[in-house]
């Protein structure tokens, strides 16, 4: 049997423990408890800034549909003008067909 490395799995067996009672104790907990509130403040943090963000993507979302129905509604009315200059034109020009 080797005992170099029984001895090796005994002091890993020995530092483990010592481990788990060095995480549970009272100190640790008190520092765990502290990293877990600071998280917590910043995942506020975060959210609200995701909350504003995704307000003004939004707002640039409403405003950008506003101008181009604004733009659709301006291409619309010059269709039409022209239609009517189109029709005026043709109107006059078989007026003067008939004079």
């Amino acid at each position: 049997m080797n005992w170099s490395k029984l001895g090796i799995f005994a002091g890993g067996v020995l530092v483990g423990t010592a481990g788990v009672k060095l995480l549970s104790s009272r100190d640790a907990k008190k520092a765990y408890t502290h990293c877990t509130a600071a998280v917590l403040r910043a995942k506020d943090v975060v959210v609200d800034q995701a909350t504003t963000l995704q307000e003004n993507c939004q707002d640039i979302y409403e405003g950008a549909k506003r101008i181009n129905n604004d733009r659709a509604k301006k291409e619309q009315d010059s269709e039409i003008k022209e239609e009517i200059i189109e029709e005026d034109a043709k109107e006059d020009t078989e007026d003067n067909f008939e004079a």
